[in-house]
């Protein structure tokens, strides 16, 4: 059969709905009727291709891949196809090498051919990523214009890897793909938590699996500064603490990155947010002394009106430009504090005589400055939304975080955009919330009115509340304002988020963000993508991310020896979102190595739990036993957690553990007809309710009052409500 991208998501998922259906159903009798022929749902590709058809049949692929060229390949594209087959190898199962087993003259290897054209743009925004893939009876062919579209091509062939009974197989599939935005991106910050070159790696390498193309490293803050300069090396000596990346570290990674097609755009911040860059040259500061442990370290700035500023800017940005390559150099520029100017009599005085009536009009200047700077060393600024807010030149890049209507405002300017709101992974949101949010739509994330009066009322700066606000709407982009979106970025700040966590705390939920900035922008069955999402997970944990490994490994640490009922706890419940997490993690000491942190922001078993009573309330009762199992699993695990969480980390999830057993047994009463809860059953569904909803609040509902235990939330509790119809 032939559909539409547009359709693929929706014929997907009636696929496995079908499925599941035909599996359970019985004749009025009771007796099972003849077993159907299964049809298996689509397969999971993500993102999801511009064009595609499966048209049935698959080949075995007991013996792997072979793949062979239409012209000598580079080196380059040699290690891709290394690649390819280890990851169809990890996929396929195969643990014996080739040559140590027995081989079924009936079974060839599956011939992989490629055809590569010659592309000028690679490694650039306009790079050829076009590809077309067919699978049949003869094999796979693989065609594009460029080295990045032999990647993307492969990592489709990858996700086209199933089994059956007969073994591993790869799909049949006629594939045409291109994607929708040039930039695609993710944002890792090293500054607060430093992430090993062992991490950074394999976060490159499931960005290629996933066809994003842009790592952007933020690698100075008040917390630290994290790469080695040889011309001011006073910058790591004081105000790295001992953790960064030397020179060689760095030209590494931008190596392996290219390697897979992916740029790394290095961000220095600058003015604000320079703590580490002011404990090495105090005399900089907007603020003097300088106190090396404020209680916010995002808040110290540098001095904008004092040459030396500008001198050290450019240093430094003339060193770290030489080590990162790309076109693309991120100056930061976001969250300066007024005060940090206005309570300095001396820069008050040099705004006055030379006519800067505001701090966003000197920040404006100095980010001009920036801006010839590091265009006299061949780079193009990009700078967050905060350096648009004056007039600043065209061709600075804004990368919108703050609100989608700066989309608008920097695109009417004729600013290139990078699209970042909505896409914040350490807000700690699902999947599928950042799923709906589109590049294009100026109204998709910022703050509604009633929300900003709660902020004002709460003592926020109302400069910030209305940079967030979101109301009045503002018209829709025109074509023109489209062509300078050139695409987003999925950020990851890492105030809790260490080492050991980043890889799930980026993964699965960046995938699902690869998707928006790849696929077309019809593509939006967030019930179709979680489907995929699962499967790619768990492609992604096979072939190379310790996510799910690490998360164990952080469950023994808290549990030695009995592991089970933590995970199983985290399986039902997510932490706080919206940063209530970090009002969480403050209020507690600032401790890290709890629950919470193992914890997922979309548990796959809570979310196959929600798909389920979503088809239980449409009259789908062949889910039932389904149901009944996982929330049995649910209800008993209390009994078996509560002798284990007798430690910190662990000790402070005994209510939330509770409440889970009460919610699973109430869900169980539900399903035998049962609808009337007892009072404290009520309260236990009215807290964990008001909990959901309050930290799905970006104003901080929770700011004041207390937070829930152990910072995580049931997240089973609305789908076990719709069960009782409350």
């Amino acid at each position: 059969m032939k559909f539409s991208t547009a359709r693929a998501a929706l014929v997907g998922s009636s696929l496995l709905a079908a499925t599941m259906a035909l599996s359970a159903c019985a004749t009025p009798s009771g007796e099972q009727p003849a077993a159907p022929e299964p049809v298996a749902p689509a397969p999971a590709l993500m993102p999801l291709p511009s064009s595609v058809a499966f048209p049935g049949g698959a080949l075995p692929l007991s013996e792997g891949f072979v793949v062979s060229w239409s012209h000598p390949p580079s080196a380059m594209l040699q290690a891709a196809a290394g690649r390819f087959l280890r990851r169809a190898d990890a996929l396929a199962g195969r643990v014996m090498p080739a040559a140590d087993r027995p081989v079924d003259p009936k079974v060839a290897p599956v011939p992989v051919r490629i055809e590569a054209g010659q592309d000028a743009g690679w490694l650039t925004t306009r790079a050829k990523e076009d590809y077309r893939l067919v699978v049949g009876p003869d094999g796979a062919t693989l065609t594009a214009d460029g080295p990045d579209g032999v990647m993307h091509g492969l990592a489709t062939l990858v996700q086209l890897i199933g089994r059956d009974e007969n073994g591993p197989k790869v799909d049949f599939a006629t594939i045409a793909d291109h994607p929708r935005f040039a930039w695609r991106g993710i944002m890792i910050d090293t500054s607060r938590h430093f992430v090993t070159v062992e991490t950074i790696k394999r976060q490159i390498d499931a960005m290629e699996m996933l066809k994003l193309d842009v790592l952007h490293l933020h690698l100075s803050d008040g917390t630290g500064f994290r790469v080695e300069s040889h011309v001011l090396p006073e910058l790591t000596a004081k105000g790295s603490h001992g953790q960064y990346y030397t020179q060689a570290q760095i030209r590494d990674l931008v190596a392996y990155a290219a390697d897979r097609g992916i740029r790394i755009v290095p961000e220095f911040d600058v003015p604000g947010h320079a703590l580490a860059l002011l404990l090495a040259h105090p005399e900089l500061a907007a603020q003097s002394p300088v106190n090396p442990e404020p209680k916010n370290k995002n808040t110290a700035a540098l001095d904008p009106t004092l040459p030396a500023t500008l001198r050290l800017v450019r240093r430094l940005y003339g060193e770290m430009g030489r080590l990162f390559p790309d076109a693309y150099f991120h100056s930061g520029g976001d969250e300066v504090d007024p005060d940090e100017w206005m309570k300095n009599p001396k820069i008050v005085a040099w705004m006055k005589d030379h006519g800067y009536a505001t701090p966003q009009a000197l920040q404006a200047a100095f980010t001009a400055q920036v801006q010839k700077v590091l265009a006299s060393q061949g780079k193009i600024m990009v700078g967050w939304d905060e350096v648009s807010e004056a007039a600043i030149p065209s061709d600075v890049v804004v990368d919108v975080w703050r609100g989608s209507k700066f989309i608008g405002s920097a695109t009417e300017a004729h600013h290139p955009v990078i699209v970042s709101a909505g896409y914040y992974l350490d807000l700690l949101q699902p999947a599928g919330q950042h799923y709906l949010v589109d590049p294009y739509d100026l109204t998709a994330n910022g703050i509604t009115r009633e929300q900003a009066d709660k902020m004002l009322k709460k003592g926020s700066r109302p400069d910030l509340v209305a940079a967030f606000l979101k109301e009045p709407a503002p018209p829709p982009l025109t074509e023109e304002q489209k062509s300078f979106v050139l695409g987003g970025e999925a950020p990851l700040w890492a105030e809790l988020v260490t080492d050991e966590m980043l890889d799930a705390r980026i993964w699965p939920r960046a995938a699902a963000i690869a998707e928006r900035f790849w696929s077309p922008a019809e593509v939006r069955d967030v019930d179709d993508m979680y489907r995929r999402l699962a499967v790619v997970n768990s492609e992604l944990q096979i072939t190379g991310l310790q996510g799910e490994a690490n998360r164990w490994r952080m469950a023994a640490r808290l549990s030695t020896g009995t592991v089970d009922p933590v995970m199983v706890l985290a399986s039902a419940t997510v932490p706080l979102r919206n940063y209530n997490m970090n009002r969480y993690v403050g209020r507690h000491g600032h401790r890290l190595d709890e629950i919470g942190e193992i914890a997922s922001p979309d548990p796959v078993q809570a979310q196959r739990f929600s798909t389920l009573v979503a088809r239980y309330v449409a009259g789908d009762h062949s889910v039932v036993p389904a149901l009944r199992r996982q929330l049995v699993t649910w209800r008993d695990n209390d009994a078996a957690f509560a002798p284990v969480a007798q430690v910190r980390g662990l000790s402070d999830a005994l209510v939330t553990s509770r409440h889970l057993a009460v919610i699973a047994a109430a869900g169980l009463k539900a399903l035998d007809g049962g609808r009337t809860l007892s009072a404290p059953e009520k309260a236990i569904f009215d807290q964990e309710d008001a909990a959901i909803n309050g930290s799905a609040d970006v104003s901080g509902s929770f700011a004041g009052v207390n937070l829930p235990p152990a910072g995580l939330m049931v997240a089973i509790e609305p789908a076990v409500r719709k069960l009782l119809a409350l």
